[in-house]
């Protein structure tokens, strides 16, 4: 516990967040490249089986927001408790925000198995994606209750400086994943369910593993239902970092399936590739969330033990760091676009052609990604509720919608192409005038604290 605390209070800015952020960025790559295994094993089946996949994406990602509600919300709660010294409250906290998590979720789940096929409908299903959707969304929204599991423990065991475990569970599932696809798909023969059931089995044994890190007593809280304590102040932390991500997670998952939605009078071709440009750009999106969930619990600290010099200079290094990434990552997707969507088709020309051009628009608005991420992040990490979920909304919501109605009735196919990246130009600018006045008050803050 003293070398976790160690690390987040006095360590050198940039080997904290090295230590915090590279193992849980590792294990978010690996997360990423088994969403992309999915996608390139599904692919060799087929067009309608691979818009099949990507029409149930945004689903999944709803069901996952509610480990994100308990668990993102108990982190930021937790890193700045422990800043402030306050190690009981903060042992109520995680047990609250997991056993939360995994009894609102269980509700979710049934309600959504019940009402499956009207949701996939809505999610922008054609009658040809639906005998592939409705089985694998129905095996990947079963399974999805070992995902809330992990995924709050993800953000526990960040806030309390344990990103190798992060990584290490991450790492497993993922790589179980990838050698379970191939076999179940097309050794077993069971198609587009076999990537379910893959997921499912790998969603599982990194559950196993979180439960072995809390009974081995090597987190520094003790989960306990007694600890339970759903009371207005602790609920109050939780649920006003917890519910703007829970948004952010809701509003990512509409801007997917109203991308599916625009894109459903263009056929199968366009949504597959829409998913498959989606889910190669959701990889760098995931290397910079991992990197944030290092960066939070140092900046949370900090500025709860009023050190504003050292929250200073993780955010501009953070900034400086994640910006670089997203320039190369970028740059990456929009140079090779047709080769990068090639691996995801059997030669489906459409789906080749509509993937390069959502991939190459989005590829050099992806530049900006970091610096926005960083910039929302930060509110959240500071508590600020209202300034991080008015931005955190921004792309996939307030900036995103208007967008993703207007662009296709003015340029048709090609505005579908466009709306990510012109709401990345918009979120970013708006963050550059956040941002300005947040320095203004930290500087006020810390003239008060003196």
């Amino acid at each position: 516990m003293n070398k976790k605390m160690d690390l987040l209070a006095s360590a050198p800015v940039p080997r904290a967040l090295l230590a915090m952020g590279i193992p849980t960025m590792a294990g978010m790559l690996i997360n990423a490249v088994y969403n992309l295994a999915d996608a390139y094993f599904v692919g060799g089946l087929g067009t309608s089986q691979m818009a099949a996949i990507s029409v149930v994406f945004p689903l999944s990602q709803v069901i996952v927001g509610l480990g994100l509600l308990f668990g993102n919300g108990a982190a930021s709660s937790i890193s700045r408790l422990l800043g402030h010294g306050e190690h009981e409250t903060a042992d109520k906290t995680a047990s609250t925000a997991l056993y939360g998590s995994i009894s609102v979720g269980a509700v979710i789940i049934i309600l959504t198995l019940i009402f499956l096929r009207p949701v996939l409908t809505l999610l922008g299903t054609t009658e040809s994606i639906m005998p592939y959707a409705a089985p694998y969304a129905g095996i990947c929204v079963a399974s999805s209750v070992f995902s809330i599991f992990n995924v709050t423990m993800n953000n526990i065991a960040t806030s309390e400086g344990s990103a190798k475990t992060t990584m290490g569970v991450l790492l497993t599932g993922a790589v179980l994943n990838m050698i379970l696809d191939p076999v179940f798909i097309y050794t077993l023969n069971l198609g587009v369910a076999g990537a379910a059931e893959a997921t499912a089995l790998s969603r599982f044994v990194s559950s196993l593993l979180y439960l072995g890190y809390i009974l081995r007593g090597k987190s520094a809280f003790s989960f306990s239902i007694k600890k339970c304590c759903f009371s207005k102040e602790i609920m109050s932390e939780i649920m006003k970092i917890g519910i703007p991500t829970l948004i952010f997670q809701l509003l990512t998952s509409l801007s997917i399936t109203l991308i599916n939605i625009q894109s459903k009078k263009y056929g199968d071709s366009v949504i597959a590739g829409m998913g498959a440009a989606t889910r190669i750009i959701a990889m760098g999106s995931l290397m910079i969330f991992g990197f944030i969930k290092g960066f939070q619990p140092v900046a949370g600290y900090s500025y709860g033990a009023k050190n504003f010099a050292r929250l200073r200079e993780s955010v501009r290094i953070s900034i400086v760091w994640s910006t670089l990434f997203c320039l190369l990552s970028g740059c990456a997707a929009a140079l090779f676009p047709s080769a990068i969507i090639s691996l995801f088709t059997k030669g489906d020309r459409e789906m080749i052609e509509a993937g390069r051009s959502a991939l190459r628009a989005n590829g050099l608005s992806f530049i900006l990604f970091g610096f926005y991420t960083v910039c929302s992040s930060l509110f959240l990490a500071l508590g600020k509720a209202k300034e991080g979920f008015l931005l955190g909304a921004c792309r996939q919501g307030i900036c995103f919608i208007p967008v993703i109605f207007i662009l296709p009735l003015l340029f048709g196919k090609t505005g579908i192409f466009l709306a990510q990246p012109a709401a990345d130009v918009l979120s970013a600018s708006i963050a550059v005038l956040m941002v300005r006045r947040l320095h203004r008050d930290l500087a006020v803050e810390q003239a008060v604290s003196q």
